[in-house]
């Protein structure tokens, strides 16, 4: 087998590879490590440990997040621009590496991050793939091959001062606290539709119903009002748990000991990087504890579980009070946005309610994931970050664009029928609980009942059997907007101040 010292690169053509008893196609270069020599295709940016990574971790078939590569991008960078302030890298080494990372930043090279998003050793082939890519950009800005790692060398110059240990975590909560910020917006937007529909909706008075039975009126407004305060709650949740993802284990390498750390890269990596991109990260007071344990991301899961049994709970009302039209409750509208069926013409079905309610099922699944995950590690580091990461991504994508989905296509275009909602109240036996005060429960309980057996309204009982007199009863009858709480006025300010 050829066999590569440490900075050459051996060119291996197809002809050669085929004779050597390898099958490879087109001209390929051989790179070694301290497991062997492997043939990589000229061409490509990553390397040995890259490929070795792809070939061991066939798991889900997606890529990393393109914001997470991104984020390792930028810690690579200003890790490059403090090592030469350091003195450690050269000038040419270090802007070198700089223009590599920019080219990543800017959404290039991301073809040659070919690892898997769920990978083992606690995310080190993720790290290497973006070593090896950002080193042989980077020799080849130089005027070398890649390949030639004596010109920049992934572990000696891109992955200088760093440990897997503090690169990782800390893209991992830059990635989060990023993906929290668009989330956060879209559910101020929601917040901002669910107010307008309870201005809207509040002069409609409806049954309320508790155990999916008629209780007492209510307005449809306080309905809306409601699940606005629920959404309220979750967007402050994720925006306190936000907090703890600005502090970044940098500059504690492998067990947060800081070994191989100049004091100035220690006390300049995460400044630099501030300075460099225009964020606002801190280092961790303990840099062993964060970079052992992920309770961070358990908070923010968790949050993210909680908006996502309210977006449940939000999107099942929706779909009731939506139901029919003839048939169910059809007090209010959705937008009908396509068929409903292959069979039935004419079905329309609550779509966006249904599917918002799945990302809202996939997020609560990915939070148990994430809960073992962060459980599962030992001693100084926790070993199972990339499935971690990878469900904490889908789950703020997916919170996002489920959020988004049901503000545009559902709550904005929501309509109420008010007549159906009349309808309804009045024929509800339950308006008898508005004749307590006057003829006592269990008289009023009785025309509850009569009004059942005979199948008219209350009204109308009470003026068979006069038990109260026209005055009165209207009287009472009258006051059923007033026996509904006033509703809660939801000053938009508070969403903008989230």
């Amino acid at each position: 087998m050829c066999r590569k010292k440490p900075g050459t690169v051996v060119s291996v053509n197809a002809e050669v590879a085929k004779n050597e008893g390898r099958q490879v196609a087109g001209n390929m270069r051989m790179e070694a490590d301290s497991m062997g020599s492997m043939a990589i295709p000229e061409e490509v940016y990553y390397g040995i440990q890259s490929l070795r990574a792809k070939n061991n971790f066939n798991m889900t078939g997606k890529p990393l997040h393109p914001l997470f590569i991104t984020n390792l991008a930028r810690i690579k960078k200003a890790a490059a621009f403090t090592n030469y302030e350091a003195g450690l890298l050269t000038k040419e080494q270090a802007f070198s590496i700089m223009k590599a990372c920019d080219e990543i930043i800017d959404g290039e090279l991301r073809d040659q991050f070919i690892v898997d998003a769920i990978q083992g050793g606690a995310g080190t082939s993720a790290n290497m793939n973006a070593n090896e890519v950002i080193a042989n950009r980077a020799i080849e800005l130089l005027g070398g091959r890649k390949g030639n790692y004596s010109i920049i060398h992934p572990n000696d110059h891109v992955n200088l001062a760093q440990s897997t240990n503090d690169v990782i975590p800390s893209a991992g909560k830059m990635t989060t606290a990023e993906l929290l910020k668009a989330a956060v917006a879209e559910l101020k937007r929601l917040c901002q539709a669910l107010n307008q529909k309870s201005a809207e909706f509040n002069p409609i008075l409806k049954m309320g119903r508790t155990q999916l039975q008629d209780a007492v009126p209510i307005r449809l407004g306080q309905s809306f009002g409601a699940y606005l305060n629920a959404v309220k709650r979750d967007a402050r949740r994720l925006i306190l748990a936000g907090d703890e993802m600005l502090s970044l284990n940098l500059g504690g390498t492998a067990v947060g000991s800081g070994m191989n750390v100049s004091p100035y890269y220690y006390s300049a990596i995460i400044p630099n990087l501030n300075k460099l991109f225009g964020l606002d990260y801190k280092q961790a007071a303990d840099l062993f504890d964060a970079t052992q344990n992920l309770d961070g991301f358990v908070q923010v899961s968790g949050c993210l579980k909680s908006c996502a049994v309210n977006l449940t709970k939000i999107c099942n009302d929706l779909r009731l009070l939506s139901s029919g039209p003839r048939t169910g409750l059809g007090e209010i509208n959705l937008p009908p946005l396509q068929n409903g069926s292959s069979i039935m013409p004419g079905k329309v079905n609550p779509v966006i309610p249904e599917v918002v309610n799945q990302a809202a099922f996939q997020i609560i699944g990915n939070d148990a994931a994430i809960t073992w995950a962060a459980a599962a590690g030992q001693l100084e580091l926790n070993a199972f970050e990339p499935v971690l990461f990878h469900d904490l991504f889908e789950s703020l994508d997916l919170l996002r664009q489920a959020v988004q989905t049901l503000t545009n296509l559902c709550i904005t275009g929501i309509t109420a029928n008010e007549e159906r909602c009349r309808k309804l109240l009045e024929e509800s036996a339950c308006v008898a609980t508005a004749l307590c005060p006057a003829i006592g429960y269990e008289e009023a309980a009785r025309i509850a009942k009569a009004a059942l057996k005979e199948g008219v309204s209350v009204k109308e009982v009470v003026r068979k059997e006069n038990i109260l007199s026209e005055e009165e009863m209207e009287k009472i009858f009258d006051l059923f907007p007033m026996t509904v709480a006033p509703r809660q006025v939801f000053c938009i300010e508070e969403v903008r101040k989230l």
